[in-house]
């Protein structure tokens, strides 16, 4: 977004400056070209030096043992909720549905949840996720909230992660999406 407002700014910059040989530019828009007249005839100004856009402020650190550092891992490793060794990341309802998931599909009558549900069913596309995720963390006594968004090939995607502290260790409850009005819990997985 930051780069199309700029670009638009320099083509809006580049017009104005061919007006009237740069004298209507001069003043609104900044000093004409260097080979550029600005109609009276002054010593052209040297131009600023081009800047860059401004790097977006880095994320705070994930802290271990947090309930984003139980959610992280999940955008860094396609599929890892269905994964049978990272149970021990889930309760129930959650843990149920994915157990129940894990056993039809060993019986071989078919899949019951998608394979990438922390994506929230969205096309994996690694380098676009991790450049335009955000996480929200909230924790109220012994729940906690995280939300993800992210943005895939121009959608948005925001999914809650809702977390209960069992045994000192934050576990997963259950995954919502907000954007695709689906939650795990909801599954049934028979």
């Amino acid at each position: 977004m930051l780069r199309r407002l700029l670009l638009a700014l320099s083509s809006l910059s580049m017009l104005a400056a061919g007006l009237n040989g740069g004298a209507c530019a001069q003043g609104r828009f900044g000093s004409p070209p260097p080979n550029a007249s600005s109609g009276d005839n002054a010593p052209a100004a040297t131009p600023a030096p081009e800047t860059k856009p401004a790097e977006p402020a880095p994320a705070a650190p994930v802290l271990p043992g947090s309930p984003t550092a139980v959610v992280k891992p999940f955008y860094e490793h396609l599929g890892l909720e269905l994964d049978p060794a990272q149970r021990k990341n889930f309760i129930d309802p959650a843990k149920s549905v994915l157990d129940k998931s894990d056993a039809l599909r060993a019986s071989g009558q078919g899949e019951c949840l998608d394979p990438n549900m922390a994506l929230d069913n969205a096309e994996y596309d690694k380098l676009a996720i991790d450049r335009s995720l955000k996480t929200i963390e909230a924790v109220k006594g012994d729940e906690a909230k995280v939300v993800a968004a992210f943005v895939v090939a121009g959608n948005q995607h925001r999914l809650e992660w809702k977390l209960k502290k069992v045994g000192g260790a934050w576990k997963i409850f259950d995954l919502l999406s907000v954007t695709g009005e689906w939650a795990l819990s909801q599954y049934q997985c028979e």
